[in-house]
């Protein structure tokens, strides 16, 4: 038996109940997966919450890392004792489970099971985000705007975004996430609590405004997103952390200067085997490099699972977050 995090209905963090469950034997392509660390994302909040709908029960979570206890038929690249992480497939909250090979990637020597837990997701949106959605928005000495910038994906945004020559500025809610996106590669932090994310990026560009802006906020930061851009500028709008942006007419592209929107996800940018494989590769060579640092900033057994995601909810966790199973 294998214990899990099972949610049976939609809502709040207390709908998460530690509960054994029976795993069973690995199937044609799967294999056993004990995990060492999974990783904690605001993805889970929307499962859980029930913004982004997914059948029921389940055990939340799309992100961990590992060691193969058992190998299934038709298995190839992967045997027993192999030390693997993935991101994608629900069903993370647990100490053991099934999962297909066509998600995992093996994580090398010199990066931590706790790093690639924590990592995976949050790192492979960082590089989709950096070396393909805003590249061809941006060239070197680039200004660009980060919305969040001391959360999991911004301190990954920072370091990657000024090891590829782009100069960032990050939006915070205190002084000490400002200190704090300060030290992971942010040029300039605007404390949108207390000042104008929109006459801070003027001032900082000296009018120019930005080519690109990255979002993870969503509503509450959707007009100063806009109003920010140079006109014919992008925006990625990639998450909802404020909640969903209402909606729009697409007219107001048009009249905020011409401007592009995608609204990115790492499945379509993972969706080949060469392309997990490429991404994966490329944040683990960031990160072996040092130009990309994964921290561990907060650890939570399993068991509290719903206590981690009323501290993510509440902004009470900065960078990286794990659970312990």
């Amino acid at each position: 038996m294998s214990k899990s995090i099972l949610m049976h209905e939609n809502g709040g963090p207390e709908k998460m109940q530690l509960e054994e469950v029976e795993v069973g034997k690995p199937g044609p392509g799967q294999v056993k997966l004990r995990h060492t660390a999974i990783g904690l994302n605001f993805i889970d909040v929307y499962t859980r919450s029930g913004l982004y709908k997914t059948p029921l029960p389940n055990a939340v979570g799309r992100e961990g890392a590992g060691v193969i206890v058992e190998v299934g038929p038709k298995v190839k690249g992967f045997k027993k004792g192999d030390r693997v992480a993935y991101c994608g497939e629900l069903g993370a909250y647990c100490q053991e489970r099934l999962i297909g090979t066509e998600q995992l990637v093996k994580v090398p020597k010199g990066v931590s099971d706790e790093q690639a837990a924590a990592m995976m997701l949050k790192g492979m949106t960082t590089e989709y985000l950096v070396d393909r959605t805003i590249k061809p928005w941006v060239k070197k000495g680039d200004i660009v705007l980060f919305h969040a910038a001391a959360g999991g994906v911004g301190l990954l945004f920072g370091q990657w975004a000024k090891a590829r020559g782009y100069k960032v500025i990050g939006t915070v809610s205190s002084p000490e996430k400002a200190a704090l996106a300060k030290k992971h590669g942010y040029k300039w932090v605007i404390d949108y609590t207390k000042q104008n994310i929109v006459e801070e990026v003027m001032k900082i560009t000296k009018g120019k405004k930005v080519p690109a802006v990255v979002d993870g906020v969503g509503k509450d930061t959707w007009e100063a997103s806009l109003d920010c851009l140079q006109p014919r500028g992008i925006m990625a709008s990639f998450g909802n952390a404020s909640g969903p942006v209402p909606p729009q007419s697409i007219a107001i592209l048009n009249a905020k200067g011409s401007l592009y929107l995608t609204r990115p996800s790492l499945g379509a940018y993972t969706s080949t085997r060469k392309d997990l494989e490429a991404s994966a590769n490329s944040l683990f060579k960031m990160v072996k490099s040092g130009k990309v640092k994964i921290a561990i900033d907060q650890r939570y057994p399993l068991a509290e699972a719903g206590q981690a995601h009323a501290d993510l909810e509440s902004r009470k966790t900065t960078g990286q977050t794990i659970l312990i199973p």
